[in-house]
């Protein structure tokens, strides 16, 4: 029997979150780490895009009987406790709340003399989140690559599901097509691997919601049409807002 590729730390940890066999600590950390992090995110969601056909094999069970019941018995707004104590914190508030009205009243009287403030509006944020799958352009239900832009850093996160060895004899090119529909070329995609591109200005600007990702097989070292892609197209998809 052989043996798979030793993953790194990142790469198993984002297997086993992808499982669902992390708990506790590993569990939240994974969680903080795929919010922050696009790389570690688009990785998380490629092993679950390759695990997903084992779930099929998996037989369904059904939960034992009163689980449902016990479960929402314990529930908060079941918590008679809970109310109680919440009924209590209020009416102490709603007593508070005279007082505070007073003293908000002298504060308003004096804040009424004061200057008026200009205030200035919040700096420009970047754009949501973009994503896309590369779906095979022979056909097919599962995706050959999947990218993720985080474009406060300015970042194009990919990652080949395709297996390792596939075919020795050719390289990957990832390409960007813009609106303008002209290619312009990312670089190699390693297959079963995750690569983060810097995206820098002007580059940065054609990364839009629409704007279509595509890959290329081509020879050792890359495409030999300055133009575009000298190979054939193997996937393709759109970004789109996550």
């Amino acid at each position: 029997m052989s043996e798979g590729p030793e993953l790194d730390g990142l790469e198993a940890l984002a297997a086993e979150h992808a499982l669902g066999v992390l708990t506790g600590p590993e569990r939240a950390e994974a969680e903080s780490r795929t919010a922050r992090d696009p790389v570690f995110a688009a990785q998380v969601d490629a092993w679950r895009i390759r695990l997903a056909p084992l779930v099929d094999e998996i037989a369904s069970v059904a939960a034992p009987a009163g689980l449902w019941a016990r479960i929402a018995a314990r529930l908060p707004a079941n918590d008679n406790g809970a109310i109680g104590r919440r009924l209590r914190f209020w009416r102490g508030a709603a007593v508070g709340g005279f007082a505070l009205a007073a003293a908000s009243l002298g504060g308003v009287l004096f804040l009424a003399n004061r200057p008026a403030v200009v205030i200035q509006p919040p700096p420009a944020q970047p754009g949501p989140l973009l994503n896309a799958s590369l779906m095979p352009n022979a056909g097919g239900v599962q995706p050959l690559f999947v990218a993720a832009y985080d474009p406060q850093r300015k970042a194009l996160i990919v990652t080949s599901l395709v297996p390792p060895g596939t075919d020795p004899l050719h390289v990957h090119q990832l390409w960007l097509i813009p609106q303008d529909g002209k290619p312009r070329s990312l670089g190699m995609v390693e297959p079963g691997r995750s690569a983060a591109m810097p995206m820098p200005q002007p580059m940065a600007q054609l990364v839009a919601e629409g704007a279509e990702l595509a890959v290329s097989v081509e020879p050792p070292g890359g495409s030999t049409n300055p133009e575009g892609p000298s190979g054939p197209i193997a996937a393709q998809g759109r970004l789109a807002p996550i």
